[in-house]
């Protein structure tokens, strides 16, 4: 009984340097920036690991006046990707640290 007692203890201290580790990791990978584009680069936008968008540049040929609705949607296209990028950043990171353990959240 009392090795299973030891067995347990180890397996808690693993645990928690896992945890410490991953905040660690979360935190450097929301100092990250990635960047995605839409319509050809026409709208191009970077974002960082914490999904806080950190610019936009958009193509002067992109803006016509009689068609705001497509700038509009290459915009939200842009971001979105942004977003994906940084979703795929931390499952992969994650994914190595845990070894490919699926953990919620992650």
């Amino acid at each position: 009984m009392l090795g299973n007692m030891g067995n347990m203890g180890a397996m808690m201290k693993k645990v928690q340097k896992l945890q410490e580790d991953m905040a660690k990791l979360q935190e450097e990978l929301k100092a990250r920036t990635l960047d995605a584009s839409a319509g050809g680069g026409a709208v191009k936008v970077v974002i960082n690991g914490d999904k806080q968008l950190q610019s936009i540049k958009i193509d002067p040929a992109a803006v016509d006046a009689e068609d705001l609705e497509m700038l509009e949607d290459l915009i939200v296209v842009a971001v979105n990707e942004a977003v994906k990028k940084v979703d795929d950043m931390m499952s992969q990171e994650m994914g190595k640290l845990t070894g490919g353990l699926k953990l919620p959240g992650f």
